[in-house]
């Protein structure tokens, strides 16, 4: 689609042309495999460990992960992640068997100021559907969800609904997700809370993330 080599002022740029291209008619029935990925970082090193862990929806069981090292291709630069943690995730994607139903992606999709975040830029890259699920506000306004699992309000930035503060466990911080590439907001919010058992992170995300400290200890 195009390289990963640019410059900061190319890669807003490429963002801007992008955002138009991604698709959210699909439906996800019954899916069996649901993947997170992270990314954690070796400073010293320079490089970045991208991680993938896939889930089966029926009883939450690990069926398969991956490890992906990489020299970090990008500097860190808010809201272009994508650029810089999306080369080490397809590294990480590739070692799978296949891919799976749904990828639930630690960041954001359209709950980005150009409506063009990792989640987005992933989904589109692989044309496969993918959720974006932010631990924080990357930009946007919003009330605060009730205090219960599965309240949520919605996320507006100039005017335009870019997302939904979801609470995922009763009394503890929402997390933000968004459109990422292939469902409406409302698919993502539904999977979203499918996938969440007694954590406040999606169990893919959740076990994606813990596989990236114990790789980064290693």
């Amino acid at each position: 689609m195009h390289p990963w080599n640019l410059t900061p002022k190319e890669a807003i740029q490429l963002q801007k042309q992008l955002k138009d291209r991604v698709k959210t008619h699909l439906t996800l029935r019954h899916p069996q495999r649901i993947a997170g990925v992270d990314v954690a970082y070796l400073p010293e090193k320079e490089q970045s460990v991208a991680t993938v862990v896939v889930v089966s929806c029926a009883d939450f069981a690990t069926v398969e992960s991956a490890v992906a090292k990489m020299k970090t291709p990008f500097p860190y630069i808010p809201g272009l992640l994508s650029f810089r943690e999306i080369p080490p995730i397809l590294k990480a994607l590739e070692q799978l068997s296949d891919l799976p139903d749904l990828i639930l992606v630690d960041g954001h999709g359209q709950a980005h100021p150009r409506r063009f975040g990792i989640a987005a830029h992933l989904g589109l890259w692989l044309k496969h559907p993918t959720i974006g699920i932010g631990k924080s506000r990357l930009c946007g306004e919003f009330r605060q969800p009730g205090d219960t699992k599965g309240s949520s309000t919605d996320l507006i930035h100039k005017g335009e609904v870019i997302g939904k503060v979801l609470r995922t466990r009763t009394g503890v911080q929402p997390v933000f997700v968004s459109v990422g590439y292939g469902l409406p907001l409302k698919e993502c919010v539904h999977w979203t809370l499918a996938m969440t058992s007694r954590f406040r992170l999606p169990e893919p995300i959740r076990r994606a993330d813990q596989l990236a400290s114990q790789s980064k200890r290693k």
